[in-house]
Protein backbone atom coordinates (compact mmCIF):
# COMPACT_ATOMS: atom_id res chain seq x y z
CA UNK A 1 0.00 0.00 0.00
CA UNK A 2 1.66 3.08 -0.90
CA UNK A 3 0.44 6.02 1.69
CA UNK A 4 -0.49 9.72 0.92
CA UNK A 5 1.64 12.43 1.98
CA UNK A 6 -0.09 15.19 1.13
CA UNK A 7 -3.62 15.91 -0.59
CA UNK A 8 -5.22 19.50 -2.02
CA UNK A 9 -7.26 21.25 -4.37
CA UNK A 10 -4.37 24.05 -5.50
CA UNK A 11 -6.55 25.85 -7.41
CA UNK A 12 -10.77 25.08 -7.64
CA UNK A 13 -11.07 21.62 -9.48
CA UNK A 14 -7.32 21.03 -9.63
CA UNK A 15 -5.69 18.44 -7.02
CA UNK A 16 -2.04 17.99 -5.89
CA UNK A 17 -1.10 14.42 -4.20
CA UNK A 18 1.77 13.06 -3.18
CA UNK A 19 2.16 9.93 -2.19
CA UNK A 20 4.92 7.93 -0.72
CA UNK A 21 6.69 5.74 -3.47
CA UNK A 22 10.38 4.94 -2.69
CA UNK A 23 10.66 2.68 -5.48
CA UNK A 24 9.30 5.11 -8.49
CA UNK A 25 11.00 8.33 -6.71
CA UNK A 26 14.70 6.91 -7.19
CA UNK A 27 13.72 5.86 -10.86
CA UNK A 28 11.61 9.29 -12.10
CA UNK A 29 12.61 11.28 -14.86
CA UNK A 30 11.02 14.57 -16.49
CA UNK A 31 8.37 13.45 -18.97
CA UNK A 32 7.22 9.98 -17.44
CA UNK A 33 3.72 9.63 -15.40
CA UNK A 34 2.67 6.74 -13.07
CA UNK A 35 -0.70 4.81 -12.90
CA UNK A 36 -2.78 4.80 -9.78
CA UNK A 37 -5.85 2.86 -8.53
CA UNK A 38 -7.90 4.76 -5.86
CA UNK A 39 -9.11 1.49 -4.64
CA UNK A 40 -8.84 -2.30 -4.59
CA UNK A 41 -11.76 -2.71 -7.81
CA UNK A 42 -11.34 0.52 -8.95
CA UNK A 43 -10.04 1.52 -12.16
CA UNK A 44 -6.17 2.41 -13.36
CA UNK A 45 -5.44 6.05 -14.70
CA UNK A 46 -2.41 7.37 -15.77
CA UNK A 47 -1.02 10.82 -14.42
CA UNK A 48 1.39 12.45 -15.38
CA UNK A 49 4.72 12.84 -12.96
CA UNK A 50 4.90 16.76 -11.47
CA UNK A 51 7.51 16.77 -9.10
CA UNK A 52 9.56 13.63 -6.66
CA UNK A 53 11.84 13.33 -4.22
CA UNK A 54 14.65 10.30 -4.22
CA UNK A 55 15.16 11.07 -0.91
CA UNK A 56 12.15 11.17 0.69
CA UNK A 57 10.91 8.73 -1.31
CA UNK A 58 7.72 10.38 -2.23
CA UNK A 59 6.20 11.45 -5.75
CA UNK A 60 3.78 13.84 -6.44
CA UNK A 61 1.07 14.30 -9.42
CA UNK A 62 -1.51 17.45 -10.50
CA UNK A 63 -4.34 16.36 -11.84
CA UNK A 64 -8.34 17.93 -12.99
CA UNK A 65 -10.72 16.59 -10.87
CA UNK A 66 -13.28 15.40 -13.71
CA UNK A 67 -14.57 12.14 -13.33
CA UNK A 68 -15.52 9.17 -10.63
CA UNK A 69 -11.80 8.14 -10.00
CA UNK A 70 -10.29 11.60 -10.12
CA UNK A 71 -12.77 12.51 -7.09
CA UNK A 72 -12.06 9.55 -5.55
CA UNK A 73 -8.13 10.39 -5.30
CA UNK A 74 -8.86 13.86 -4.60
CA UNK A 75 -10.80 12.61 -1.65
CA UNK A 76 -8.35 10.92 -0.25
CA UNK A 77 -6.67 12.42 3.20
CA UNK A 78 -3.20 12.70 4.53
CA UNK A 79 -2.19 9.10 5.81
CA UNK A 80 -4.72 6.96 4.07
CA UNK A 81 -3.21 4.76 1.43
CA UNK A 82 -3.70 3.68 -1.74
CA UNK A 83 -2.77 0.22 -3.62
CA UNK A 84 -1.95 1.10 -6.95
CA UNK A 85 1.15 3.70 -7.97
CA UNK A 86 2.99 2.23 -11.02
CA UNK A 87 6.22 3.65 -12.64
CA UNK A 88 7.77 5.53 -13.35
CA UNK A 89 6.12 4.34 -17.22
CA UNK A 90 7.28 5.94 -20.48
CA UNK A 91 10.13 7.83 -21.79
CA UNK A 92 11.54 10.81 -20.39
CA UNK A 93 11.30 13.79 -22.12
CA UNK A 94 14.59 13.75 -24.13
CA UNK A 95 16.88 16.76 -22.38
CA UNK A 96 19.91 18.25 -23.96
CA UNK A 97 20.80 21.85 -24.70
CA UNK A 98 18.80 23.30 -27.58
CA UNK A 99 19.67 27.04 -27.14
CA UNK A 100 16.03 28.64 -26.23
CA UNK A 101 13.00 26.50 -25.21
CA UNK A 102 9.45 27.50 -24.52
CA UNK A 103 7.62 25.82 -22.14
CA UNK A 104 3.82 25.43 -22.85
CA UNK A 105 1.52 23.87 -19.61
CA UNK A 106 -2.36 24.45 -19.41
CA UNK A 107 -4.30 22.88 -16.57
CA UNK A 108 -2.83 20.18 -14.97
CA UNK A 109 -0.17 20.43 -17.31
CA UNK A 110 1.53 23.62 -15.40
CA UNK A 111 2.27 20.51 -12.99
CA UNK A 112 3.54 18.41 -15.75
CA UNK A 113 6.18 20.82 -17.60
CA UNK A 114 7.49 22.00 -14.18
CA UNK A 115 10.00 19.35 -13.95
CA UNK A 116 10.85 19.28 -17.96
CA UNK A 117 11.63 23.27 -17.37
CA UNK A 118 13.59 22.85 -14.65
CA UNK A 119 15.71 19.48 -16.20
CA UNK A 120 16.18 21.95 -19.67
CA UNK A 121 17.59 25.18 -17.25
CA UNK A 122 19.89 22.59 -15.54
CA UNK A 123 21.23 21.62 -18.98
CA UNK A 124 22.23 24.98 -19.70
CA UNK A 125 19.08 26.40 -21.96
CA UNK A 126 17.34 29.44 -21.75
CA UNK A 127 14.01 28.66 -20.67
CA UNK A 128 11.14 30.73 -21.44
CA UNK A 129 7.61 29.32 -19.80
CA UNK A 130 3.83 30.27 -21.34
CA UNK A 131 1.05 29.57 -18.79
CA UNK A 132 -2.67 29.29 -19.99
CA UNK A 133 -5.87 29.08 -18.12
CA UNK A 134 -9.23 30.38 -18.51
CA UNK A 135 -8.69 32.99 -15.85
CA UNK A 136 -6.04 34.41 -13.54
CA UNK A 137 -7.29 32.71 -10.64
CA UNK A 138 -6.31 29.05 -12.02
CA UNK A 139 -2.62 29.74 -12.24
CA UNK A 140 -0.35 27.91 -9.51
CA UNK A 141 3.18 27.37 -9.19
CA UNK A 142 4.18 30.51 -10.49
CA UNK A 143 6.60 31.07 -7.68
CA UNK A 144 8.27 27.94 -8.90
CA UNK A 145 8.47 28.70 -12.60
CA UNK A 146 10.23 32.40 -11.53
CA UNK A 147 12.42 30.87 -10.19
CA UNK A 148 14.16 28.92 -13.58
CA UNK A 149 12.90 30.63 -16.74
CA UNK A 150 14.22 33.66 -18.01
CA UNK A 151 10.36 35.05 -18.58
CA UNK A 152 7.19 33.85 -17.48
CA UNK A 153 4.14 34.65 -19.61
CA UNK A 154 0.70 33.72 -19.32
CA UNK A 155 -2.58 33.35 -21.48
CA UNK A 156 -5.62 33.48 -20.03
CA UNK A 157 -9.28 33.38 -22.28
CA UNK A 158 -10.61 36.36 -20.17
CA UNK A 159 -7.56 38.47 -19.98
CA UNK A 160 -7.36 38.86 -16.42
CA UNK A 161 -3.36 38.48 -16.98
CA UNK A 162 -0.95 38.57 -19.58
CA UNK A 163 -2.69 37.73 -23.33
CA UNK A 164 -5.97 38.00 -23.58
CA UNK A 165 -7.36 34.37 -25.95
CA UNK A 166 -5.92 31.04 -26.35
CA UNK A 167 -3.13 29.53 -27.49
CA UNK A 168 -3.85 30.72 -30.77
CA UNK A 169 -1.68 33.38 -30.19
CA UNK A 170 1.32 31.76 -29.52
CA UNK A 171 2.85 33.16 -32.40
CA UNK A 172 2.34 36.51 -31.17
CA UNK A 173 4.04 35.54 -28.22
CA UNK A 174 7.06 34.70 -29.82
CA UNK A 175 7.72 37.93 -31.73
CA UNK A 176 7.01 39.69 -28.60
CA UNK A 177 9.60 37.48 -26.65
CA UNK A 178 12.01 39.15 -29.22
CA UNK A 179 14.58 35.84 -29.45
CA UNK A 180 14.52 32.59 -31.56
CA UNK A 181 12.68 29.83 -30.40
CA UNK A 182 14.54 26.60 -31.03
CA UNK A 183 11.93 24.39 -29.50
CA UNK A 184 8.53 24.02 -28.03
CA UNK A 185 7.53 21.79 -25.57
CA UNK A 186 3.47 22.02 -24.53
CA UNK A 187 2.07 19.77 -21.76
CA UNK A 188 -2.13 19.55 -20.80
CA UNK A 189 -5.12 18.57 -22.16
CA UNK A 190 -5.33 17.24 -25.76
CA UNK A 191 -7.20 20.45 -27.04
CA UNK A 192 -4.48 22.49 -26.03
CA UNK A 193 -1.86 20.33 -27.86
CA UNK A 194 -3.88 20.32 -30.53
CA UNK A 195 -4.14 23.96 -30.92
CA UNK A 196 -0.57 24.59 -29.59
CA UNK A 197 0.89 22.42 -32.50
CA UNK A 198 -1.58 23.79 -35.30
CA UNK A 199 -0.22 27.74 -33.69
CA UNK A 200 3.76 26.49 -34.19
CA UNK A 201 3.54 24.88 -37.68
CA UNK A 202 3.48 27.79 -39.37
CA UNK A 203 6.96 29.19 -37.63
CA UNK A 204 8.97 26.39 -37.90
CA UNK A 205 9.93 25.49 -34.32
CA UNK A 206 10.43 22.02 -33.50
CA UNK A 207 7.21 21.27 -31.06
CA UNK A 208 7.04 18.39 -29.13
CA UNK A 209 3.35 17.18 -26.98
CA UNK A 210 2.97 14.91 -24.10
CA UNK A 211 0.26 12.77 -25.23
CA UNK A 212 -2.74 12.12 -22.95
CA UNK A 213 -5.08 9.24 -24.47
CA UNK A 214 -6.86 6.05 -22.89
CA UNK A 215 -4.92 4.13 -21.57
CA UNK A 216 -4.92 0.80 -19.34
CA UNK A 217 -1.78 -1.28 -18.73
CA UNK A 218 0.54 1.07 -19.18
CA UNK A 219 3.07 -1.17 -20.33
CA UNK A 220 2.32 -1.39 -24.30
CA UNK A 221 -0.07 -4.68 -24.06
CA UNK A 222 -3.77 -3.60 -24.73
CA UNK A 223 -3.12 -1.40 -27.20
CA UNK A 224 -5.89 1.05 -25.83
CA UNK A 225 -3.08 3.78 -26.19
CA UNK A 226 -2.33 3.85 -29.57
CA UNK A 227 -1.87 7.16 -31.82
CA UNK A 228 -1.03 7.75 -35.25
CA UNK A 229 2.23 10.19 -35.79
CA UNK A 230 3.20 10.18 -38.97
CA UNK A 231 2.55 7.16 -40.95
CA UNK A 232 3.26 4.99 -38.28
CA UNK A 233 1.17 3.17 -35.28
CA UNK A 234 2.57 4.38 -31.96
CA UNK A 235 1.41 3.42 -28.24
CA UNK A 236 1.95 6.62 -26.26
CA UNK A 237 2.69 4.39 -22.76
CA UNK A 238 5.91 2.74 -24.53
CA UNK A 239 6.96 4.88 -28.01
CA UNK A 240 5.88 8.10 -25.99
CA UNK A 241 4.43 9.87 -24.27
CA UNK A 242 6.46 12.61 -26.15
CA UNK A 243 5.49 12.40 -29.83
CA UNK A 244 6.00 15.83 -32.12
CA UNK A 245 3.16 17.52 -32.29
CA UNK A 246 3.34 18.60 -36.08
CA UNK A 247 2.93 14.79 -36.84
CA UNK A 248 0.28 13.55 -34.81
CA UNK A 249 -2.92 12.41 -36.02
CA UNK A 250 -5.36 14.91 -34.03
CA UNK A 251 -8.78 14.29 -35.18
CA UNK A 252 -8.24 10.68 -34.51
CA UNK A 253 -6.68 10.91 -31.22
CA UNK A 254 -9.50 13.62 -30.45
CA UNK A 255 -12.30 10.89 -31.33
CA UNK A 256 -10.69 8.13 -29.40
CA UNK A 257 -10.81 9.97 -26.07
CA UNK A 258 -14.70 9.81 -26.45
CA UNK A 259 -14.95 6.50 -26.72
CA UNK A 260 -15.74 6.43 -22.71
CA UNK A 261 -17.10 9.28 -22.18
CA UNK A 262 -20.43 8.41 -20.94
CA UNK A 263 -18.69 5.84 -18.68
CA UNK A 264 -16.59 8.63 -17.25
CA UNK A 265 -19.89 10.82 -16.36
CA UNK A 266 -21.87 7.88 -14.71
CA UNK A 267 -20.19 6.26 -10.97
CA UNK A 268 -18.79 2.54 -11.12
CA UNK A 269 -21.64 1.62 -9.40
CA UNK A 270 -20.20 -2.36 -8.77
CA UNK A 271 -17.12 -0.67 -7.13
CA UNK A 272 -16.99 -2.81 -3.51
CA UNK A 273 -13.72 -0.67 -1.97
CA UNK A 274 -15.77 1.54 0.53
CA UNK A 275 -12.55 1.98 2.56
CA UNK A 276 -10.93 4.55 0.04
CA UNK A 277 -13.85 6.25 -0.67
CA UNK A 278 -15.79 4.27 -3.43
CA UNK A 279 -19.64 4.28 -3.34
CA UNK A 280 -21.38 0.58 -3.39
Amino acid sequence: MFRVVASRMIVPNVHLLTLEAPAVAREAKPGQFVILRACEEGERIPLSLSDWDAEMGTVTVIFLNIGFTTNQLAALEEGKTIPTVVGPLGNATRIEKYGTVLCLGGCYGIGSIFPIARALKAAGNRVFTLLEARSAYLFYWEERFEAISERVIHITRDGTRGYRGHIDRLPEVVKDLGVPIDRIIINGCTFLLKRGSDASRPLGISTWVSLNPIMIDGTGMCGVCRVTVGDATRFACVHGPDFDGHQVNWEELLHRRKAYMVEEEVPFRTSRCNDHGCKA
